[in-house]
């Protein structure tokens, strides 16, 4: 999936079906909601200071490497956030899953 906004690289035809000949479905925010972006909005800030900014990619390859290993290890394994409590995310679904088997 690609998030996007409104602007005019992302709404032109040729963008929106290059992405979905490659597999991947385009979405944009709501327009007049300023809000409804933001918690991607804050994600890429994040990841744009702890991966991306930290040193220069020699290769492609080396940086979507850099970018799986972001997302998959430190990002939902080890990272706390806020808004889950300071909980890495999957911490966070261990206990949701926890609770409703508890309740249920």
């Amino acid at each position: 999936m690609i998030h996007s906004d409104h602007g005019t690289q992302f709404t032109a035809w040729t963008f929106s079906e290059r992405a979905r000949k490659s597999g991947l479905l385009p979405s944009m925010e709501s327009v007049g909601d300023c809000y409804d972006n933001a918690m991607m909005e804050a994600f890429w800030s994040r990841m744009q200071v702890e991966l991306l900014d930290s040193r220069r990619w020699k290769t492609r390859v080396e940086l979507a490497n850099a970018i799986f290993e972001y997302l998959e290890v430190f990002h939902n394994r080890r990272r706390r956030h806020s808004s889950l409590g300071m909980l890495t995310p999957i911490e966070f679904e261990l206990n949701n899953i926890n609770t409703t088997t508890q309740a249920a």
